[in-house]
């Protein structure tokens, strides 16, 4: 077998709101649309983003037609996490959690695309960013980096 794209479908209550987020604040392209249904690509992603409106008619396995992605993290890794995460402070985004680092290194934050953010609780899905490799946090700046907004 030789793969040559890969996709990431979810399932919204508002495919247009969803794509549009990703478009504006994240610089993916829309590769296809139509009727409950946007595809996005971005060159350095390695996968299509496809939002599909729930109750699509077309959407197979009919039993999922009206299912909801939940819980789900859409995860980038990228090269500057602190850089991304004072861009997007700077826009009006939800936040899901403020950029914090684990005991392990890993440094991340989350963001909420507006179908998850106009839900009640915790949101359905959510955009996770966390750093590169090369960039992860060291032992020091575990112990005085702050984990408040």
């Amino acid at each position: 077998m030789k793969i040559t794209g890969s996709a990431i479908s979810l399932n919204v209550a508002d495919e247009r709101a969803s794509a549009d987020f990703l478009k504006t604040h994240f610089a993916f392209d829309e590769a296809m649309a139509a009727d409950g249904f946007v595809s996005l690509r971005r060159s350095d992603a390695g996968f299509n983003v496809v939002f599909l409106r729930l109750g699509l008619s077309t959407f197979k396995p009919m039993q999922l037609r009206g299912h909801r992605v939940d819980g789900l993290l859409l995860v980038f890794v990228v090269d500057d996490i602190d850089t991304e995460y004072a861009r997007l402070a700077e826009q009006d985004l939800s936040f899901v959690t403020p950029i914090e680092t684990e005991p392990w290194g890993e440094r991340y934050f989350q963001v909420a695309d507006p179908n998850g953010g106009q839900c009640a609780g915790p949101p359905r899905w959510s955009l996770m960013f966390i750093a590169d490799q090369n960039t992860r946090a060291t032992a020091n700046d575990i112990a005085t980096t702050p984990t408040k907004m």
